[in-house]
């Protein structure tokens, strides 16, 4: 009897060893979603002020200037307390280091959660490298300057080193709208271009529209102040790359001596090539001159685009009323291209030079073929000297004493009209390294 007593004690019944355990799960389980709602809390109070941060002020200034930076984003004023999604986007974007996902020096890029985004501001406020501000907020705009030529001249190398400035957006194909598309409208050619800010230029590059009767016309009805650049290049060696991307496309064309002449012997030069045409730039010129100021219209030296790519993209960074910020810190010279290239950017690990295409050795020419066609160009150039007010006396050797002469000409002597004429003195013309200057333009 005691013995029966003293078990029925000391060992619960079943009933009784199921109700422990489930309180202890019980309790288990409720410790467990008490520590678990405490830290999903303190995270979401530390990310709510977070944002909270994020939205309500802007950063403070850059260094130098003073006050907060006056902003309208979402209809505030001076406070972004209504940033809208995209825009913390574009923030968080910009304070990483592309391609590695580290946090960016903010400091340098205060600026760009707020600031009104249709008033002039330094483009580097908003810069996110190479995806900016701009290509969410800004807007769709004609072009307000334009790269007409030459081809074969060097226009693809302007395009690619005006566009690493942050006040410059550029189209980076050739839209072709004012000599083969221009029945599409300028709706459509306006839908072609980069978004960009109020104080930003749009500009697209198109070699082509510089020798189209057409294009002079059209580009003045859409905007008779539209700024032009056209890259001229000794219009021999122009002619001779010219062919040479043409041979690599079309191996079995005549040879280039066959289609630069039309009876070599007497030394008749066929106009009607294109390769040829091109290069007597003063006849093209002509025909814009009656649609644009000679002001409107500025020359980049194909050859001193090699030699000295910083001091052009210098005149060219004046001539669209850009502040300097392409020097030479940007360059550096690639041997085996055998033209500047530029530095490595931030966003990458390897430097930007231009494709394989670019570099490309011209053909071998018969010294006497060379000769005679810059004895025809002769005439041409210095009309085209005369005319621009520039001095390029270091495409033709045979031409030195005429340059001499030039320099000392005043441009209202030389029939320049045009603002601010960029004149070269003896000690500026560089000697160029025929070697260098023997490849496909960049």
């Amino acid at each position: 009897m005691a013995h029966r007593f003293i078990s029925s004690r000391s060992v619960p019944s079943g009933g009784r060893l199921n109700a422990r355990f489930a309180f202890i799960c019980t309790i288990s389980l409720s410790f467990t979603y008490v520590c678990y709602s405490v830290i999903f809390f303190c995270s979401s109070t530390i990310m709510t002020k977070q944002g909270t941060s994020d939205e309500k002020g802007c950063p403070l200034p850059p260094p130098g200037q003073n006050g907060p930076i006056e902003g309208k984003v979402s209809g505030k004023l001076n406070g972004c307390t209504l940033l809208t999604p995209d825009v913390r986007f574009a923030r968080r974007e910009e304070a990483r280091v592309p391609g590695s996902g580290q946090p960016r020096d903010r400091s340098k890029h205060a600026a760009s959660c707020c600031g009104n985004l249709s008033r002039s501001v330094p483009a580097t406020e908003y810069t996110l490298n190479n995806l900016t501000v701009s290509q969410k907020y800004g807007n769709k705009k004609l072009p307000n300057a334009l790269i007409v030529g030459v081809k074969k001249g060097g226009t693809r190398a302007v395009l690619e080193f005006i566009r690493i400035h942050p006040d410059v957006r550029a189209l980076g194909t050739e839209p072709h709208f004012f000599d083969r598309h221009y029945d599409r409208g300028l709706d459509w050619y306006r839908g072609l271009m980069p978004r960009t800010l109020d104080s930003q230029i749009t500009l697209e590059k198109t070699p082509s529209y510089f020798v189209t009767g057409e294009a002079p016309r059209r580009i003045a009805s859409m905007s008779p102040e539209t700024k032009l650049i056209v890259v001229v290049r000794n219009p021999v060696t122009r002619a001779i790359s010219d062919y040479t991307q043409t041979l690599s496309k079309k191996p079995d064309i005549p040879t280039f001596e066959e289609l630069a002449f039309k009876n070599r012997s007497l030394g008749a030069v066929d106009t009607s090539w294109n390769a040829i045409r091109i290069g007597m730039y003063i006849l093209h010129l002509d025909t814009w001159l009656q649609y644009f100021r000679l002001s409107q219209i500025h020359f980049v030296s194909g050859e001193r685009l090699i030699t000295d790519p910083a001091g052009e993209m210098g005149r060219v960074q004046d001539f669209l009323g850009l502040k300097r910020i392409i020097t030479d810190k940007h360059f550096y010279f690639n041997r085996t291209k055998g033209f500047p290239c530029l530095k490595k950017p931030e966003s990458s690990s390897q430097p930007r030079c231009l494709g394989k295409s670019k570099g490309r050795l011209h053909v071998q020419i018969d010294q006497e073929v060379i000769e005679q066609l810059r004895e025809f160009y002769r005439p041409f150039n210095i009309k085209f000297y005369e005319t621009v007010g520039h001095d390029f006396s270091h495409w033709i050797q045979a031409i030195n004493r005429y340059a001499i002469k030039l320099r000392r000409l005043t441009p209202e002597k030389r029939g320049y009209t045009g603002a601010n004429p960029l004149r070269w003195n003896s000690e500026q013309v560089l000697p160029m390294n025929s070697n260098l200057l023997s490849r496909e333009p960049y």
